[in-house]
């Protein structure tokens, strides 16, 4: 290998340009091999790239280059290279050196930029069209990236070179040559999407924070690329017909973007943002006479774009040109037709299976616009739409296709049904159940096993649907995309709250059959369907029978409850057929809590088929059910949901009362019934008894109905892992993103921009810099970070500035990495060249880096900087052994450059929570997730308060809260507050928070404390220190390990220095002290107690001697008043009542010290238990 790479080298030397490129082949042959392949990079750079030599091999060279890694030194000679390049004759070396500028590093291009501008600009006027390619597909490249338009904003006059260049790539797009138009089209559709998307910016590697005015600069050209292609959008539409029909599809997406912006109004805000003067904006901007203009602007291009779908042979331009008539479907003034092309050509696609690798954009671009369709085209759509969503693989695009088509099924049903009562003639198979009418689904639905999930996520997400439309439908102030669904749902829901029952209902005859399911264990579509069975029941109070005409039922209500009831009918007969144990008791509750007991016919008493027999001979299925495993049936839950059954049941109906009281008796005396369920029966009994006696007396044993299902597919996994609870929380967790993603879209940044306007705070405001050297040092060093989670990224920037008097020609900045941080091209460190730093001048720099897992990491940084150039030190080596060419390379860099002088920074850690996300949560969610996650840690930590005494009680609590004053920076952290109520009364608090890490671990923590008011809780008497208990539970031992580890910093991580770290013993010797000082008083205040004389007292006192060594200065206030009443108890009652205790203690301090002992014997019980696992 050493002697082919020699050989290489050798040939790169010679000036043969023949030999040169077939060595240049050969080593791109290596490294596509794989092989290590740097030091021919160097050769090729000092050889080739720095010399003259073909175009052919300069190309070469470039590729060698993007295939390997470069030391700075080297990139410099590539950027000198380039630069002499630029003035070469031949204008196709100049077109492969320009082809170099968008691989170079961030540090080194900006530099290259301004100081060439001159040479770039004249490339575009360049005769050969080769040139004028290579220039406008570079610049395409750069000049959208974020890291150039942060350059920009430091640098004026850079910005108007670069606001030039897009105008004269947007003149490109009409040159005369095919690919420098076809290119100059790609480049203009580059800077729009990044606009939105910032994709390209992310693949570059540098994802930075926007502020203000990097958006400013990145509107100015859009608006001003917009500007160009609506002006002369006839010409362009002309250009792009004469291009060879393979590359017309580069032109229509700028085409399309620019021609919506300008008729849906957008462009005006983007230029707004772009803040341009008044002056000059006016002189450019495109003047909109009318909207018929804007009208006609839109109808041409939909023309021009129209006979592709129809006779175009190639699946990639039909896509293209199919998703953007749906984008242009949509401006106001759109017509169906332009939409329903599009999607008819689309899914001519799909039929004729081309194209299948974008099976998935397919359907996501058809489902997301549904709506824009006549509603005779959903119609007819609908069940091949369902059919192609059931084959798609990727779950989230399944999730996401399913939630578009149950929303469009509900939004036809309510549609079609207000067109019918606004006198329209109804449209046949809108409703509900005839859009599910398709064969294969009905038989999915109706058979009892099933290997697919698909008819699970159908039926959960037709029943989250029902649930979001009976919520108030989300303020639209944008037309956007969204703007017609919300129209047709607001226009279907206008009259009366109840319609969105109507839907609803007809989804729940349609799903009934899932309650048959036997679907392995899982539960949570079957939960759904019941959740909205009961919501439904409560609304149309089936317990109450069908209402009546002259009770002032409307004709709908009364067929509607008739449905519900017969609904009901049937699922009681399904009770005999349910496969899945667990079910079993939910739908007996479900049924039993709403059915109309009174309505039942009293003939057919002894007949097995009345509902009220069937339910309790499934009652004592359940109750006397001992063979059933913890895995399949929750039997405790189960009893419990069926014990309360019969007493509500027993209340409500005298002979359902009977039949359960000979039920509930047998299963007392049986060997099933546990004490406590025993107990339990027994107490139903006595209420089913009294109820029957006073039948005006029912609410002791049942009261009205609430609408709430109590139960939940959440198990708890602490008791064994089951794969059937994992996938059903798996299913929740889709469902619901899919739910939200559709319904309550989270506007993206752009979006807030133009429906906020200009002053919107969603611009991000720069994070503080921290000093990484003294400022008395030669060099001052500063740094901040930004974290993106999407990629899971740090940036770390630094800004150095020289303090010494003279100019620096060279500082080079390396950055070494600890913990969980690694280079993206996975080098060992990074090294950034900065040249000649003029005094006081501050100079940026940045080094990307990823994070593999959660974990303490942090960035150290050295400086080198070389203030002797071209003083030579003593150099007591010698040279003999080695290479000439080496030996004299040594001598010269040294002569050039002196002996650096080296600065070690302090390290800049990157806190913890940074690598955390605010993970939302209901409260009763986290309490059932909290006792399952494995991995523990507590600590307790202290805090500085401000203020003492009684004044910040609860009657201050509505100013200023008593708690937290040392924890209030929690708030600006990546937390989700679950909830702060639990304990929050005058004596502490118990707060609860949520996370996850970037990479998916679960981290719960709940932070216990007192008020600041209790002074017992302080350290010592008259300190103004409060102790705060944190408990951390996460489902990997690996992230409590690392909070462990240094849990002082943990602590500053999270309050930002706030809270004082404590260990343990300390903790114990502040309690013993507290403890003995109590018992000082408490030995005080009995010296200072008359002689009492009655026997009960002295009792008591021996009692009280007994437990006052365990007894907490909070007790002793229990106990004197316990003494206060042993004296005196008729006679001093009223003064009792004034004073309260022989201290100067009022009520409310009383309470929160109560409160407070229970809090803390909370923790002490925790403690020990510890200390007993330990010893275990």
């Amino acid at each position: 290998m050493d002697i082919l790479f020699a050989q290489i080298q050798a040939d790169l030397r010679s000036n043969d340009a023949l030999r040169q490129s077939s060595a240049l082949l050969q080593a791109l042959q290596q490294s596509a091999a794989g092989r290590d392949i740097s030091v021919i990079a160097k050769s090729a750079v000092e050889e080739i790239v720095a010399s003259p030599a073909s175009a052919v091999c300069k190309k070469l060279a470039f590729d060698l280059i993007r295939s390997t890694r470069l030391t700075p030194d080297l990139w410099d000679t590539v950027c000198s290279g380039v630069k002499t390049d630029l003035h070469f004759p031949d204008p196709d070396v100049t077109a492969a050196a320009v082809s170099i500028l968008a691989a170079l590093p961030a540090f080194s291009l900006p530099k290259l930029i301004s100081d060439c501008s001159s040479e770039i600009a004249s490339c575009f006027d360049s005769p050969s069209d080769n040139l004028r390619f290579s220039i406008t597909e570079t610049l395409g490249c750069i000049l959208a990236r974020d890291d150039l338009v942060t350059l920009c904003e430091n640098n004026v006059g850079l910005l108007d070179k670069v606001s030039n260049w897009w105008a004269r790539i947007g003149q490109n797009m009409l040159d005369k040559s095919d690919a420098v138009s076809k290119v100059a089209f790609e480049s203009v559709g580059r800077l729009f999407q990044e606009f939105d998307s910032k994709r390209m910016s992310r693949l570059a590697g540098d994802k930075l924070v926007d502020s203000e005015n990097s958006l400013a600069i990145r509107s100015k050209w859009v608006s001003s690329m917009v500007d160009i292609v609506w002006r002369k959008r006839s010409a362009l539409m002309a250009r792009s017909l004469v291009l060879p029909v393979e590359t017309f599809r580069a032109t229509v997406f700028p085409l399309v973007f620019a021609v919506k912006a300008v008729a849906s109004g957008s462009v005006e805000v983007i230029r707004q943002l772009s803040k341009a003067s008044s002056a000059a904006a006016a002189a450019n901007a495109t003047v909109v006479d009318s909207n018929a203009e804007k009208l006609v602007g839109v109808s041409d291009l939909v023309t021009h774009l129209a006979p592709f779908l129809a006779s175009s042979l190639d699946p990639a331009l039909i896509f293209e040109v199919g998703i953007n008539m749906l984008y242009l479907a949509d401006v106001a003034g759109g017509k169906p037709e332009w939409a329903s092309q599009s999607i008819i050509a689309i899914l001519t696609l799909w039929d004729r299976q081309e194209f299948s690798s974008a099976r998935e954009s397919i359907v996501r671009a058809v489902v997301t616009n549904l709506h824009l369709l006549d509603l005779h085209m959903q119609v007819s759509l609908f069940r091949r739409l369902l059919l192609m969503v059931r084959n798609l693989r990727a779950e989230s695009d399944r999730m996401h296709a399913l939630a578009c088509i149950c929303r469009t099924a509900l939004c036809v049903h309510l549609f079609a049904r207000e067109s019918a009562r606004r006198g329209q003639k109804p449209l046949p198979g809108t409703d509900i159940i005839s859009l599910f009418e398709d064969a294969r689904i009905k038989d999915d639905l109706n058979s009892v096993t099933s290997k697919s999930l698909f008819r699970e996520e159908l039926v959960a997400m037709l029943v989250e649907s029902c649930f979001q439309l009976s919520l108030p439908l989300p303020e639209q102030k944008n037309s956007g995309m969204e703007s017609r669904v919300i129209g047709a749902l607001a226009y279907g829901t206008g009259y009366g709250a109840l319609n969105w029952t109507e839907p609803a209902l007809e989804v729940v005859e349609v799903c009934r059959p899932c309650v048959k399911w036997d679907c392995d264990g899982r539960t949570y579509a079957v939960d759904c369907y019941l959740k909205l069975l009961v919501r439904l029941c409560h609304i149309y109070d089936t317990r109450g029978g069908v209402k009546r005409l002259k009770d002032g039922a409307s004709q709908d209500q009364i067929l509607n409850e008739t449905r519900l009831q017969n609904l009901q009918r049937e699922l009681v007969k399904d009770l005999q057929e349910v496969n899945t144990p667990r079910i079993l008791g939910r739908l007996i509750w479900t049924i039993a809590e709403h059915i109309d007991l009174e309505g039942l016919d009293p003939l057919l008493a002894d007949d097995p088929d009345d509902p009220l027999n069937i339910i309790i001979a499934n009652i004592h299925k359940v109750l006397f059910n001992l063979d059933a495993a913890a895995t399949t049936s929750n039997r405790l839950q189960d009893v419990q949901a069926v014990l309360l059954c019969a007493q509500r049941m027993g209340s409500r109906h005298a002979r359902a009362g009977q039949l359960l009281t000979k039920e509930l008796e047998e299963y007392r005396n049986h060997a099933a019934a546990d004490t406590v369920s025993k107990h339990q029966t027994r107490l139903i009994l006595q209420r089913i008894k009294y109820v029957s006696n006073l039948p005006e007396r029912k609410w002791a044993g049942v009261s009205e109905t609430r609408g709430d299902y109590p139960f939940s597919h959440h198990k708890l996994t602490v008791q064994f892992y089951e794969p059937s609870a994992a996938q059903d929380r798996k299913l929740e967790g889709l469902i619901h993103k899919a739910i939200l993603e559709l319904w309550r879209p989270k506007p993206t940044e752009l979006t807030l921009f133009l429906t906020k306007g200009v002053d919107s705070t969603s611009i991000k405001v720069p994070p503080t810099a921290y000093p990484l050297t003294g400022s008395s040092d030669p060099c001052y060093i500063e740094a901040y970070h930004l974290a993106d989670t999407n990629d899971g990224r740090v940036t770390l920037h630094l800004k150095i500035i020289n303090l010494t008097e003279l100019e620096l020609n060279r500082v080079d900045i390396r950055v070494g990495l600890s913990g969980a941080l690694y280079f993206m091209d996975g080098s060992p460190q990074a090294v950034r060249q900065l040249r000649n730093l003029v005094s006081q001048d501050p100079v940026q720099c940045s080094v990307t880096v990823g994070v593999s897992q959660f974990e303490r990491c942090g960035f150290w940084v050295q400086v080198l900087y070389y203030p002797f150039r071209g003083a030579r030190g003593e150099y007591d080596g010698d040279y003999i052994e080695e290479d000439p060419q080496i030996m004299k390379q040594k001598r010269g860099s040294k002569a050039e450059l002196g002996e650096p002088v080296i600065l070690r920074c302090q390290p800049y850690k990157i806190p913890l929570t940074e690598l955390l996300l605010p993970h939302k949560i209901s409260p009763v969610e986290f309490f059932r997730l909290w006792p399952s996650l494995p991995a523990v840690a507590e600590y307790t930590g202290t805090y500085m308060y401000e203020g003492s005494g009684f004044m910040a009680t609860a009657a201050q609590q509505y100013g200023a809260s008593p708690f937290l004053s040392g924890l209030k920076s929690l708030s600006s952290k990546p937390f989700h507050r679950v909830c702060s109520h639990i304990i929050r009364t005058v004596a502490g608090f118990q707060l609860c928070y949520a996370a996850k890490t970037w990479h998916g671990g679960f981290v719960g923590m709940m932070i216990f404390g007192a008020s600041e008011v209790s002074r017992n809780m302080d350290l010592g008497d008259e300190t103004t220190t409060m102790m705060c208990k944190f408990v951390v539970r996460a489902s990997e031992a690996s992230i409590t390990k690392q909070i462990e580890s240094d849990i002082q910093g943990w602590c500053d991580d999270l309050t930002d220095g706030g809270v004082e770290y404590m260990p343990e013993d300390e903790v114990k010797a502040t309690a013993a002290e507290k403890l003995k000082i109590s018992m000082e008083r408490i030995a005080l205040l009995k010296a200072a107690q008359p002689k009492k004389t009655s026997k009960i007292e002295e009792e008591s006192e021996n009692e009280e001697e007994e437990e006052g060594e365990e007894e907490d200065d909070d007790e002793e206030v229990k106990e004197k008043k316990e003494k206060e009443e042993g004296k005196d108890k008729e006679e001093k009652k009223k003064k009792e009542k004034e004073k309260g205790t022989f201290s100067k203690l009022t009520a409310e301090e009383t309470e929160h010290m109560a409160l407070q002992a229970a809090v803390l014997q909370e923790w002490h019980i925790l403690c020990k238990d510890r200390k007993y696992t330990k010893v275990n």
